[in-house]
């Protein structure tokens, strides 16, 4: 089997034999050998306890084989892939493990643009990484380090710039005391709302919720948007490239609608939207309302930003609540997206009154436990015996995992988890009732092959 390292997000796993001090010193080496044993690399990392372990053995390793270090300390993944296109780096580093707890960590890089790097190219990282065919190290040709605080000055003042919030508005915002924890907060304020914080205090254990912005994890925001009377809560994840929302009435917004929202904005004038093919049916009836287009890709990132480059798209965004703005950087921003829906609700009326409005199909996700050797064999059953459980399949998409549509406009996609040990499933039908039949379908086959 060929050896791997990065999966749909960068390289994530548990803290101790799998990322260490030892394994970071030598993926700095691999990206100085990469870029030539020179150039400038920016480094942020999230609020996670084994942060500066890694940030100081990634920075040894890419200063001893030539490149130059920009330290940014704790800042938002957006923050990072700003940083390295604004402050012109050769490429940038995040370490972070996003949404996963807290015995987890990770690495992810960025290109020129701020775009992550493709597969392609963590492909090269992963060759040299392990050839150990690095960069030849020479006494007189050790990188420098460097610091820069300036640069968050910048990030805020364009952020601000980029929406135009009606002064009031009352925003509860849960950083789960990640990346944003600082940041977001003082935007909000910053941009004409009145908010009240929950986890805002930085801790790598996550003492007040999981990383995870899902239903299970914000209990406390919905409580604390009904008992302040708030317009909205604003939930981020540990690293804060994502965001969801609470809306009025105390409800998780639902993750397909709150996307569609935000694409009709962009969908206008015969706009392209990109979204990931774990998307519902509700995107495409909005976009096409106001004239737009809908075109679905992989699920991760990097796959979204390379369709907006394809198709000169206005907007990108994954149901997860990871939004690209492309006039703005070309790596997932939180505090962004956040703040265009704050725009949205302080001109449009509630959230609840707008999503409420969307269609309404029953969506359901599970995950089915499964180790990297068992993701492999189980995507290739499923393959080749899916069309004996589903009689009424009308399409088969391959792009990414397998995503089969019905005759009656419902659809399941079964993909193995980039970034832990699951295979997932994502379906919709117009009923509860069609929506489950799918389901159990689909879990009886993978739990099959178990």
């Amino acid at each position: 089997m060929t050896k791997k390292l990065f999966g749909t997000s960068g390289i994530r796993e548990k803290v101790g034999d799998a990322i260490n001090g030892e394994l970071a010193l030598n993926i700095g080496r691999a990206i100085a050998t990469y870029l030539g044993g020179k150039g400038n690399v920016v480094i942020g990392y999230d609020t996670r306890t084994s942060n500066q372990l890694l940030e100081h053995s990634i920075t040894a390793g890419l200063i001893e084989r030539g490149c130059n270090v920009i330290k940014l300390g704790i800042v938002p993944t957006p923050l990072s892939g700003y940083a390295t296109n604004k402050l012109k780096a050769d490429s940038g580093i995040m370490i972070t493990a996003s949404h996963n707890p807290s015995q987890y960590n990770g690495i992810k890089i960025w290109n020129k643009n701020g775009m992550a790097y493709t597969p392609a190219q963590e492909k090269e990282i992963e060759d040299i990484y392990f050839s150990k065919n690095f960069q030849e190290l020479k006494w007189d040709k050790i990188g420098k380090i460097y610091e820069n605080k300036i640069i968050q000055e910048d990030y805020i003042n364009e952020l601000l710039s980029m929406v135009d919030i009606k002064p009031g508005l009352k925003v509860v915002i849960d950083p789960g005391s990640g990346a944003t924890s600082y940041l977001s907060p003082l935007i909000f304020k910053q941009a004409g709302c009145e908010v009240i914080t929950l986890n805002a205090q930085i801790d790598g254990f996550f003492p007040g919720r999981n990383p995870e912005p899902n239903e299970a994890n914000l209990q406390d925001l919905k409580k604390a948007v009904i008992a302040t009377n708030s317009d909205i809560g604003i939930a981020h994840d540990g690293d804060g490239d994502r965001m969801i929302t609470v809306d009025n009435k105390g409800r998780v917004s639902d993750f397909d609608k709150l996307l569609s929202i935000i694409s009709k904005k962009y969908a206008k004038n015969n706009n392209t939207i990109i979204t990931t093919v774990d998307a519902g049916m509700c995107i495409d009836n909005v976009v096409e309302s106001v004239g737009g287009k809908v075109v679905r890709t992989k699920v991760g990132d990097v796959s979204v930003v390379e369709a907006i480059m394809k198709e000169n798209a206005s907007f990108g965004g994954e149901p997860s609540g990871t939004w690209i703005h492309p006039e703005f950087c070309m790596c997932p921003d939180g505090i962004l997206s956040g703040l265009k829906i704050a725009e949205i609700v302080s001109y449009e009326g509630n959230l609840s009154d707008l999503l409420d409005a969307l269609p309404d199909y029953p969506n359901i996700h599970e995950k089915v436990p499964a180790n990297k050797k068992e993701k492999i064999a189980i995507m290739e059953k499923v393959e080749k015996d899916i069309k004996t459980v589903f009689d009424d399949v009308v399409n088969v998409n391959t792009i990414d995992g397998i995503r089969l549509e019905f005759n009656d406009d419902a659809w399941v996609l079964i993909r193995p988890s980039g970034t832990e040990d699951y295979i997932r499933i994502t379906l919709e039908g117009k009923t509860i009732e069609r929506a489950n039949e799918i389901k159990t379908k689909s879990i009886n086959l993978i739990k099959s092959y178990l």
